[in-house]
């Protein structure tokens, strides 16, 4: 094993900027139209509430057929390759969203902005450039500038559209994915030549059936799926909730502001609660049960301050589970694959995403706008159902232990019953060709002196 440091080389600072910025700024341009396409949507010729809705959520199709190819593909052909062909895909989709008179082009421009679908491929960039003691500090950046992606779009949207309308909000979506070609090619280290697997973060065909046999696995696919579908039809029915209100179009960025920036607030402590304190299952509960009762009170709430107050908890109960599902996914997923699971996970995301805009568009459509809130929260009920049976997560965390290159044959088989046999070690994964082997801990049972025995070097964690 090797002794290695866990300060980041200026490479891997350069990487992990690099592409978190790059990963904010392609989600910054494809939520901001969540919070204003709706009311702008009138002046597009055929615009009906299904086609705003499918337009809303058409980027997630694209994406969810295209993200593993893409993935798949880097590994072939390179990553930066990959990524820029997706963000010039993502460009040229905001330019034809931006020129479109129609609501049928807008459609065609978000399926376009879609079909980018380089979150794989970024993510196995971010591994390439990192080395795997420090690897989860990089992928909690890539995390938490997502969070921060969505914050800023749901108020920037509502300002730009309300000084440029709704071409404004997509010329500036081609002009974060220009950047981010620029981004890309020059801040951006060069890509080593030997690309490993990197188990722990992107998707192992081999392992694609295993994982969609696991019921506790689909149940959080099915979470994270009914999660995105909500976002998605409901802004379908918001905006002009908050115009009924009484709030004006050129207010809603300063409302979303308020209420993101609370939210956010209200989460902390709950993620504490649910991480530190092992309440995972009935914070992941309370969550899901709020959200529904926030949803249905939204059909029938006709005052500024009642329709604040719900927002504010159907957001905080959001931001909750959007940070602490993929945490749920590390900690059941088996030792090596957890870049499966995940990969399995965010295909649900963005399939939930696609037929959220469907279903608002239809609700509103044909029944009206509380219908939409009505729809939406039988199925956080649904969905609560769904988890009820579910057994409690084990507080597993994931490691990650180089191996020397002179390390094989016999000495991994003795290597892997090695690590078996210390207290508190629950998984092994032993892969010789990429000179690493995956552990899945208990931290509280965990016998860190006999681990360090074994690799005779400080090990190399990834949190889960």
């Amino acid at each position: 094993m090797r002794m290695v440091s866990r300060l980041l080389l200026p490479t891997e600072r350069r990487a992990i900027i690099g592409l978190a910025g790059l990963y904010a700024s392609r989600m910054l341009g494809l939520f901001m139209v969540l919070p204003v396409l709706a009311l702008y949507a009138e002046g597009l010729a055929g615009a009906t509430p299904l086609l705003v809705g499918l337009a809303l959520g058409g980027y997630g199709l694209t994406q969810a057929l295209l993200q593993i190819p893409f993935g798949l593909l880097s590994d072939r052909i390179g990553r930066k390759v990959v990524i820029s062909f997706g963000l010039l895909l993502f460009l040229l989709g905001s330019v034809v969203a931006a020129q479109a008179d129609s609501i049928g082009g807008v459609i065609a421009g978000r399926c376009l902005q879609g079909s980018g679908a380089v979150a794989a491929a970024i993510m196995a960039l971010v591994a390439d450039q990192t080395r795997e003691q420090v690897r989860t500090a990089a992928m909690a950046t890539i995390g938490l500038s997502i969070g921060v992606a969505f914050a800023v779009a749901m108020v920037l949207g509502p300002l730009l559209a309300s000084s440029f309308g709704l071409a404004g909000v997509f010329w500036f979506s081609a002009g974060l994915a220009a950047l981010g070609l620029v981004v890309l090619w020059q801040l951006v280290p060069k890509a080593p030549k030997r690309v490993s697997r990197h188990r722990d973060v992107v998707l192992d065909r081999r392992q694609l059936k295993a994982m969609l046999g696991r019921s506790d696995l689909l149940r959080l696919d099915f979470s994270i799926f009914a999660l995105h579908l909500v976002l998605m039809a409901i802004f379908v029915a918001v905006p002009f909730r908050l115009l009924e209100a009484g709030i004006a179009v050129e207010h809603h960025g300063s409302v979303y502001l308020a209420i993101m920036a609370l939210a956010f607030v209200g989460m902390v402590p709950l993620v504490i609660v649910a991480e530190k304190k092992r309440r995972m299952k009935t914070v992941f509960l309370v969550a899901v049960a709020s959200m529904a009762v926030c949803l249905m009170v939204l059909g029938f709430v006709s005052t500024w301050w009642a329709l604040a107050a719900l927002l504010l908890g159907f957001f905080t109960a959001f931001n909750l589970l959007e940070a602490t599902l993929p945490s749920m996914i590390s900690k059941l997923a088996p030792a090596g694959a957890k870049g499966t699971a995940m990969g399995v996970y965010s295909t649900s995301q963005f399939l939930g995403a696609f037929l959220g805009g469907v279903l608002g568009g239809t609700l509103a459509q044909h029944f009206g706008n509380d219908a939409v809130f009505y729809g939406c929260s039988l199925v956080a009920l649904v969905w609560l159902v769904a988890i009820w049976g579910m057994p409690t997560p084990r507080h597993l965390a994931s490691e990650v232990v180089a191996l020397d290159e002179g390390t094989h044959g016999d000495a991994l088989d003795t290597l892997m019953e090695r690590f078996a046999e210390v207290a508190g070690v629950e998984d092994v994964l032993v892969v010789p060709e990429d000179r690493v082997v995956y552990l899945k801990v208990d931290r509280q049972r965990l016998d860190s002196d006999a681990l360090a025995r074994i690799a005779r070097t400080r090990h190399d964690h990834k949190g889960a």
